[in-house]
């Protein structure tokens, strides 16, 4: 991993841990086990910290997503209707409970800098050629599943994911999901996408 990788992923953690008021390049330093300064030598500004820990939140999702769809791209060939959506909900559910599990951390920090860029336009340019990244991928496999409207689709299924996910982080809900609970949703919510308009 490279330096400004691992400055990053410390920055990530930082964020999650201490929130946008405690993120300092002492502070990621702190975090990192690197030396005072190592920070702000490869990021000399808070704001290019914010924008690399953006990028690599990115980078990060971008490597979850491809590696799901790879495994999806390499199972046998459907044998009836409906296995593609099947095979997608299986994917996004088990994404949804890494997310949930092992990358919280991640979401949390996806959390504070979505606020962030709320203010800083740079950083939302970032976030948002992500997000449709994101659901060019989820349109590609509706299309190829024979779902009507895949581009509007892929925006609400995406919406809902994003939902269910905050849901869950910063505990608005009531009832925390389990592996099979999250499955059953997002079985649900494929269901209905599949649904042809009348």
């Amino acid at each position: 991993m490279s330096r400004r990788a691992l400055i990053a992923d410390a920055a990530i953690s930082t964020l999650a841990r201490d929130g946008m008021r405690g993120l300092t390049h002492r502070a990621v330093d702190r975090t990192a086990g690197l030396p005072e300064g190592s920070a702000s030598y490869y990021f000399r500004t808070r704001q290019a910290l914010l924008q690399a820990t953006v990028e690599r939140l990115a980078e990060l999702t971008s490597s979850d997503m491809l590696a799901g769809t790879a495994l999806v791209d390499s199972a046998p060939a459907p044998s009836r209707p409906g296995q593609e959506l099947d095979a997608f909900g299986a994917l996004t559910a088990a994404l949804v409970d890494n997310w949930l599990t092992s990358g919280r951390e991640r979401q949390l920090a996806r959390y504070e800098l979505s606020l962030e860029a709320t203010r800083r336009p740079e950083l939302r340019q970032t976030l948002v050629t992500t997000g449709a990244a994101i659901r060019a991928v989820i349109a590609g496999r509706f299309a190829a599943a024979g779902v009507p409207e895949p581009e509007q689709r892929a925006a609400d299924f995406a919406a809902f994911i994003d939902g269910l996910l905050f849901d869950q982080i910063a505990g608005a809900g009531n009832r925390e999901l389990t592996g099979p609970d999250v499955r059953a949703a997002i079985g649900t919510l494929l269901a209905g996408v599949a649904v042809r308009p009348p």
